[in-house]
């Protein structure tokens, strides 16, 4: 048996591994996930650890993206994101990023004209460094070649901050962002020992009086 053979075994272990891993379900927030999907879910938005954010270390996240082309120069696809947790590579369909999500009320119409249509139901503005943005826009172009386009985007040089058009889902039949709070409000309690209640949708949140302020989360 030479070198080859061990590191085909050795993979072959590990690729037996992850099938087993993901064939098994456990529940996460109230969600059926894989076991190995659980593991990164927990890693990332119940630890808070890897996510994009004001002096946090690097994420040992790769970014990876599969795409077909669409119409003119545009082309479509998903990104997927490979977490190394302690040496095992767990897939996930989202990243964490420290942002401010803003829930204040917006003016509705201005001389009869709508403003900001939908806005607390399908979409929101959230806030972040600029930084920050320029760090996921470079692990983008790093894990795929690709750039990221900027249209949606309205930078405030004054506060280094960049407001996003983020989209939500609020479609019947479709699952509506959640908002959750951390339960433990002891500063000295590390992350691994904090834990989430759901408070109801976004959507939600945003029509209760007491939550129409600016947020920073995960």
């Amino acid at each position: 048996m030479n070198i080859a053979d061990n590191n085909e075994q050795a993979a072959q272990a590990q690729r037996d591994a992850d099938s087993s891993a993901n064939s098994k379900t456990v529940k996460w927030r109230g969600n059926l996930v894989s076991e190995k999907e659980a593991k990164a879910l927990r890693h990332v938005f119940d630890n808070l650890q890897d996510h994009f954010g004001h002096q946090r270390p690097d994420p040992r996240v790769r970014f990876s993206v599969s795409l077909a082309p669409g119409q003119g120069q545009i082309w479509y696809g998903d990104m997927n994101f490979t977490y190394n947790i302690n040496g095992d590579h767990c897939d996930l369909d989202y990243i964490a990023i420290d942002v401010c999500v803003d829930l204040t009320p917006k003016a509705v119409h201005k001389h009869g004209q709508p403003m900001l249509k939908e806005y607390g139901n399908s979409w929101v503005y959230v806030y972040l460094p600029g930084l920050t943005l320029d760090q996921v826009k470079s692990y983008v172009k790093t894990g795929t070649g690709w750039d990221v386009s900027t249209e949606g985007t309205v930078y405030d040089p004054n506060r280094n901050l960049v407001a996003i058009e983020a989209k939500m889902s609020n479609q019947t039949g479709q699952p509506k962002p959640s908002f959750w709070v951390a339960k433990d409000k002891d500063t000295s309690a590390s992350r691994g020992d904090m834990s989430f209640s759901r408070i109801g949708s976004v959507q939600e949140v945003n029509a209760q009086p007491q939550h129409q302020s600016v947020h920073r989360g995960v």
